[in-house]
């Protein structure tokens, strides 16, 4: 029951967040009548640009907002893999506090490797790369006033739109609601911090300044986030939030993100039970970092935290650290599973090459 729960309780975390990510991109694209992401469409080491610095946000939440980029069109392939390359998932809250110069040298590589895996990727993996297109679900419907009367099309009078709510308003604003004190009264928020005393062994100084990228900051600026979407989806008029926000955001992709993230989360978690490789990793070699590259196609955030703990301890090199950070996302890569497997799967793989190789160097060089 207590697994249920903690694998209901991140698959919501998830699925809302994505969704409010969601909501405000449809939002600002509509404002903008379509030209909001236009400027990306002939730049795409821009893309590329935009996608790392997002994955290096700590936590999960700037990877959604890339892996949402890009399932509509607007991020490349590339840009995709360079925001996985730069993130580290959850993880990063720990690592950051046991080993904050580590962490901090580890993003700054990480960066330079998103940069140019993901300008490979575009320019070399990719073949026969079509141009941007944004996708049908960002379509302006030009019968409404979409295109000729963003204003039209977006506002309404909140008064009249909540004197006369219909059956879509409604569920949307209890939804936003719910997730807005869920997340406000750190309902949501993920266990990790219990592990944090495993690893604070490190002889590494730690820094309150950090505390500022604590996922309880974090979570309470997309509480913030989430009550923009709450407000704007009050005031917005009533085929914005028909056609745009339901059909467009909530029909076609709130039950699919939900239901692949819990399943996904819940397989993960159940095996994990069976699995104690502890021991196993100190006693083997060169093994250690192939293991720390398998675990780390693992989209979860949780079984990473032992490479900081025996990085922190001495017992692993940073080669070990190095590998399974590469390959690991966190929860990241979950969304995108549930959006485009294929994509998954190809980001999957680039990583795991291109991880393997950059540790395995590392590791025959004695680091």
């Amino acid at each position: 029951m207590l697994i249920l729960i903690n694998v209901f309780r991140d698959s919501i975390l998830i699925t809302g967040l994505v969704m409010v990510m969601l909501l405000l991109i449809e939002f600002i694209h509509i404002y903008s009548q379509g030209r909001s992401f236009v400027w990306l469409q002939h730049r795409p080491f821009s893309q590329i640009t935009i996608a790392a610095l997002l994955g290096l946000v700590p936590g999960c939440i700037g990877g959604f907002a890339a892996v949402s980029l890009y399932t509509h069109g607007i991020l490349s392939l590339g840009a995709l893999v360079a925001m996985m390359v730069s993130t580290m998932g959850d993880e990063a809250f720990v690592l950051f506090v046991s080993a904050p110069k580590t962490g901090l040298f580890l993003a700054l590589l990480f960066l330079l490797f998103a940069l140019l895996l993901g300008w490979i990727t575009d320019k070399w993996i990719v073949k026969n790369r079509k141009m941007l297109s944004i996708d049908q679900h960002y379509t302006l419907h030009h019968e409404e006033g979409c295109v000729h009367g963003a204003h039209t099309a977006l506002w309404g009078k909140w008064r009249e739109n909540l004197r006369q709510i219909d059956s879509k308003r409604a569920l949307l604003l209890i939804g936003l609601l719910l997730f807005i004190v869920a997340m406000g009264l750190g309902g949501l928020e993920h266990d990790t911090h219990i592990h944090e005393g495993e690893v604070l062994s490190s002889n590494e100084p730690t820094s309150d300044a950090l505390h500022i990228f604590g996922e309880r900051w974090l979570n309470l600026f997309f509480t913030l986030l989430s009550i923009i979407s709450l407000f704007l989806s009050i005031k917005a008029s009533n085929h914005f939030v028909s056609e745009h926000l339901w059909g467009h955001i909530i029909k076609k992709h709130l039950l699919k993100i939900f239901f692949w993230t819990f399943g996904a989360l819940l397989s993960i978690t159940i095996v994990l039970q069976f699995l104690h490789f502890e021991q196993w990793i100190v006693q083997n070699g060169y093994i250690v970092l192939l293991f720390a590259a398998l675990i780390g196609l693992i989209p979860e955030s949780g079984p990473h935290l032992i490479f900081i703990a025996l990085y922190a301890s001495g017992v692993a090199p940073f080669s070990v650290l190095f590998t399974n950070f590469f390959i690991q996302e966190g929860h990241t890569a979950l969304p995108l599973l549930a959006e485009n497997k294929r994509a998954f799967f190809q980001t999957k793989v680039i990583k795991l090459l291109a991880g393997v190789a950059l540790g395995s160097l590392l590791y025959f060089l004695g680091i």
